[in-house]
C-alpha cells in the first residue's frame, strides 16, 4: 500500500506532509474539508492535476483529521494505492429516488459481487436518514461483506452538506467505495463513552427520524426545559445532550442527535431512526471520558487483527468536538497510541458514523461516537 498525504490551507496550493517520493498511478484519493473550502469550484481541478488517474472522493466535515492533527477550515488529501486489492465507486443522490433505504439497495446492487469485501461510505449528512440508507445494504451484511463510515459534516452550522465522486462536490450525494482482494484486512470498531441522565421516557410518536411526542408531550418542548437557557442555541447545543435510543430490553442502545429543529409542527428530526414505544434518555460526556472512549474504540478494532494497520480512516461525531474544545486533539492521539504510528491516518468529524457494535455484523448508525476502521494488505 503507497499512500501520499497533503494539507491545503486556505488560498493555499496542497502541501504535502507525507509521501513525497512515492508515484501513484490510479489511487484512491479521499478529501475531505471544510463545506466551505469545497464549494470553490477550481478545487477539483486542483486535485485532479495532482491525481490525474485518480478515483477522487471528496466530503465536507465538521473538522478534518489528519496525521495526528485536527484542522479546521482546511482540506486534507490521502492519496492510496493498493498493490494487491483493488476497489470500486458508485454513487447516488438522495434527490434520485426519496427513499433511502431503496436508495441504499440501488447503490448496493451496481457492484460486482464476485469478491466483495468490505463497503466505505461517505454519505450526505444534512438531510439523510441514515438508519434507512443502512437498511438499504442490508444483503452486504448477510454475505458477509462489512460496512462502516460515515456522514458528511457542515462545522455547527447545519446548512448543508457536500461529497461527490470524480466530480466538484454538491449536495445529496452518498458515496460507497467498495473492496476487493483476499489479501486485505479491513476491522472497525466504535465507541462513545457518553452517561445517560434524567428519567428515561417513551417515544409515544414519531416517523421513521422525526419525533413528535415523548410520554405523550410535545418533544421539542421537553426537551427544552431539559435544556434551559441552552434552548435558544438549538439545533447547535443538541449536540452536547444527545439521546440514547433503546429499542427493546435485549438491544443495544443507539445515541441520536439532532440535526434541525422544526418550531411550528414542534418536532425534532434526528441523524437517524426513533421508534415508537422505543425508551430515550438525555446523555452527557466529559473529555476523560471521550477521550478513554477513543481508546477503546481503537482497542476493539484491533482485537484479532493478524496484521499491523496501514491506513486508518477516523469518523468521530461533530459533538465530540464541541465538548473537548481545545482539547480535540486528544482523542486522536489516543488512537494512534493504541493502532500505533505505522498506519497513515486521516478522517473528519461528523453529523453520524456508521459501524457495528463490537460482536455484531449489523452496520449501525452511530452519534457521538469515535469509529474507526483499519486497512492493511
Amino acid at each position: 500500500m503507497k499512500i501520499v498525504q497533503a494539507v491545503k490551507e486556505v488560498a493555499e496550493p496542497f502541501k504535502l506532509i507525507s509521501g513525497e517520493n512515492q508515484t501513484l498511478d490510479n489511487p484512491l484519493v479521499l478529501v475531505f474539508g471544510n463545506r466551505y473550502a469545497l464549494e470553490d469550484k477550481s478545487l477539483y481541478n486542483e486535485v485532479k492535476e495532482l491525481f490525474p488517474g485518480g478515483h477522487i472522493v471528496f466530503g465536507s466535515t465538521a473538522g478534518e483529521i489528519i496525521g495526528d492533527s485536527v484542522q479546521q477550515g482546511s482540506v486534507s488529501l490521502t492519496a492510496i494505492e493498493f498493490e494487491r486489492c483493488s476497489f470500486t465507486v458508485k454513487r447516488g443522490n438522495v434527490s434520485d429516488i426519496d427513499d433511502d433505504l431503496v436508495l441504499g439497495e440501488t447503490i448496493l446492487s451496481e457492484f460486482p459481487k464476485e469478491g466483495l469485501k468490505y463497503i466505505f461510505l461517505i454519505s450526505e449528512g444534512s438531510s439523510v436518514n441514515g438508519s434507512a440508507l443502512i437498511g438499504g445494504f442490508e444483503d452486504a451484511r448477510l454475505n458477509h461483506i462489512g460496512i462502516s463510515g460515515g456522514l458528511c459534516g457542515d462545522d455547527d452550522r447545519f446548512e448543508k452538506t457536500l461529497a461527490s465522486y470524480n466530480e466538484s462536490p454538491k449536495e445529496g450525494e452518498i458515496i460507497a467505495i467498495g473492496f476487493y482482494g483476499e489479501s486485505l484486512e479491513i476491522t472497525s470498531a466504535n465507541y462513545g463513552g457518553w452517561t445517560p441522565f434524567g428519567p428515561e421516557r417513551t417515544i409515544t410518536k414519531s416517523e421513521n427520524n422525526i419525533l413528535y411526542e415523548l410520554d405523550g408531550q410535545p418533544a421539542l418542548d421537553l426537551y427544552k426545559k431539559y435544556l434551559g437557557d441552552k434552548a435558544q442555541e438549538l439545533p447547535t447545543s443538541a449536540l452536547l445532550f444527545p439521546l440514547s435510543v433503546r429499542v427493546n430490553e435485549n438491544s443495544e442502545p443507539v445515541v441520536r442527535t439532532i440535526l434541525t429543529i422544526d418550531e411550528t409542527a414542534n418536532t425534532m428530526t434526528l441523524a437517524g431512526d426513533v421508534p415508537k414505544d422505543a425508551r430515550v434518555q438525555l446523555m452527557m460526556a466529559t473529555v476523560d471520558d471521550i477521550v478513554d472512549a477513543a481508546s477503546v474504540a481503537a482497542q476493539y478494532a484491533m482485537d484479532n487483527r493478524k496484521n499491523e494497520p496501514e491506513l486508518a480512516i477516523l469518523i468521530s461525531c461533530v459533538g465530540r468536538k464541541l465538548v473537548m474544545d481545545q482539547r480535540t486533539e486528544e482523542e486522536v492521539e489516543e488512537v494512534i497510541s493504541v493502532i500505533g504510528s505505522g498506519a497513515a491516518v486521516t478522517g473528519f468529524y461528523s453529523y453520524g458514523e456508521m459501524a457495528p457494535f463490537v460482536g455484531q455484523d449489523a452496520c449501525k448508525l452511530h452519534n457521538q461516537t469515535m469509529t474507526l476502521t483499519l486497512f492493511s494488505e
